[in-house]
């Protein structure tokens, strides 16, 4: 394994990659098995090993390996094994902006689909800092509070 962690670059991702795919590391998933007892296959081990730095999701990492087809990313905000964290909030929320705004271009185009796509996620992470109990909007927030 020490092989597999020296082809790594930059000692970050090295990090990151033995919290994932290191011994004893907490994961889920359908191939949190075979992470764990070592039968995941060679050439899926120097994938991940070669493009690990590419499996960074926004608040996460995606395993999916090219052969499995193309990422869906945006499940994970809806996948069961999902969590985030008040310390996210500032992401999320900028995910939100960005959200909204592909859902107006999309709408300016016409493009029905891509509305209620992009609509369905800022709902999401509406929720989900309402459930954080964190303001969609800091700012709005600062001026309740002040005196």
């Amino acid at each position: 394994m020490a092989l597999v962690y020296a082809q790594i670059s930059g000692q970050e991702v090295l990090r990151d990659y033995k919290a994932v795919v290191g011994p004893g590391a907490t994961i889920a998933g359908p191939a949190a098995d075979e992470l764990r007892n070592g039968s995941l296959p060679d050439t899926a081990v120097d994938w991940l090993t070669t493009n690990f730095f590419k499996t960074e999701l926004e608040l996460g990492r995606c395993l999916r390996l090219p052969a499995e087809g193309p990422c869906e990313c945006d499940l994970y905000l809806t996948c069961a094994k999902f969590v985030t964290t008040p310390e996210y909030a500032p992401r999320l929320r900028a995910r939100r902006e960005v959200e909204q705004t592909l859902a107006l271009d999309a709408a300016q185009r016409g493009w029905e689909r891509e509305v209620e796509r992009h609509r369905c996620t800022s709902d999401r992470i509406d929720k989900l800092l309402a459930d954080l109990g964190q303001p969609a909007h800091p700012e709005e927030e600062a001026e309740n509070t002040s005196p």
